[in-house]
């Protein structure tokens, strides 16, 4: 199958699949006789190309610098004041006056923590667009995106903002897969579902020394009713350099209770010469110990590829992003799969890993001790665990 016909028939299913399932649904209301015919609880979420025709009452609501509580009838009503440095645009605009581009980002200082979303539920976030500095060397990873649901006190999400969007390194490379997208010069746009019932707050931390000359955003949501089984999103950012004398690197622990794993970004710096790539991939479900429930068989197999990385790849659900051999420093990676249509089920617990090796030139395994990062993406019922401790800045840093 070429990789055309590939595209069509992912675009295929995105069609038929999400109908089917919706016709499903709706033909099992209607056997149902003590349900009332209008009261569909996944009308508002986003099931994709298929559903378009089929309407629903939710509302729809997007925040930006433009309107940044998201209210109805709120958008575009800065009035251009040059003197306020809140309006950047006001000079641009002020012969125009008020509903012309007044307000369209905003410039977070240094060390300043910015709301970007703080509404009441019920909701449903459906596509975050982001973009900031031409070049993000010494801000991407200095810029952290945290997400509270429902009041929570600790984050269910905390990732520097580039590795949210599958950028590792502080490198750009284009991605356009289902969940993530990224396309030039600095634009990231995410289009995983995140539903909340009571409220949702989304904040942006620059963390560096520097102003930001430009931050803009577009939240969209609808506010609609939540299934009752719908967990809430989750994103875990860590990293660490792997020991060899037991090369095994953790992209998730500690998670307790019901969910469901859907996706895996890691940002590999090698710190030895040759493939690194024969490390497995495993996942511990609900009280396994020493051996896993899901074994995989290498790092390429993972994330769709095979015999290594040759080229760079972004497809639907896996990519190769980016293949930097060392031109100003060690060789990097970055890497990502969405269990977006084999998303993996847990009900007590969960725990990832992936093991670093190569080879020796005696045709043996070689542990390797490299530097990884990841980000690790999941729902699950509140409440979480609380994350371990952030890494500060200075761990922060690519190499």
């Amino acid at each position: 199958m070429s990789n055309h016909q590939k595209a069509c028939l992912v675009v295929v299913l995105s069609i038929i699949v999400p109908l089917t399932l919706y016709a499903q649904t709706k033909n099992n209301m209607r056997k149902s006789p003590d349900r009332p015919a209008a009261s569909n609880p996944v009308e508002g979420l986003s099931l994709g190309l298929g559903a378009l025709p089929l309407l629903s009452e939710a509302e729809t609501h997007s925040i930006s610098p433009e309107n940044p509580t998201g209210e109805k009838g709120k958008g575009g009503m800065a009035i251009p004041n040059p003197a306020d440095p809140d309006l950047p645009f006001s000079k641009a605009s002020v012969d125009l006056g008020q509903g012309w581009k007044v307000r369209p980002f905003v410039k977070p200082k240094a060390g300043e923590t910015i709301t970007l979303m703080d509404v009441d539920g019920p909701g449903i976030i459906q596509h975050i667009w982001m973009a900031t500095e031409t070049n993000w060397r010494g801000n991407g990873r200095a810029c952290v995106l945290r997400f509270y649901w429902d009041g929570e006190a600790t984050p269910s999400v905390e990732v520097p903002m580039t590795d949210f969007f599958a950028v590792g390194h502080e490198l750009f490379a284009p991605v356009n897969s289902v969940a993530v997208t990224v396309n030039l010069t600095s634009a990231l746009n995410a289009y995983w579902p995140m539903p909340f019932r009571k409220h949702a707050r989304i904040t942006f931390t620059n963390e560096s020394d520097k102003d930001l000359t430009l931050l803009a955003y577009q939240i969209t949501y609808a506010k609609s009713e939540v299934p009752e089984n719908a967990g809430y999103f989750h994103a875990q950012w860590r990293r660490a350099v792997t020991d060899r004398k037991s090369p095994v690197y953790t992209i998730l622990d500690g998670v307790k209770g019901e969910g469901r794993y859907v996706g895996t970004f890691l940002a590999w710096t090698q710190l030895s010469d040759g493939w690194f790539g024969e490390g497995e991939v495993k996942f511990y479900i609900d009280g396994d110990d020493k051996f896993p429930t899901i074994c995989g068989t290498g790092t390429e197999d993972y994330f769709g590829g095979s015999y290594g990385f040759p080229e760079v790849y972004t497809t639907a659900y896996q990519g190769c992003t980016l293949k930097h051999v060392g031109k100003d420093g060690p060789p990097k990676w970055s890497l990502y799969r969405w269990h977006i249509m084999d998303p993996i089920d847990f009900s007590r617990d969960l725990r990832v890993t992936i093991q670093a090796i190569g080879w020796w030139p005696n045709g043996r395994y070689q542990p390797l001790a490299d530097d990884i990062a990841s980000v690790a993406f999941w729902y699950q019922r509140e409440p979480h665990v609380e994350f371990p401790k952030f890494p500060p800045l200075r761990d922060r840093w690519p190499r």
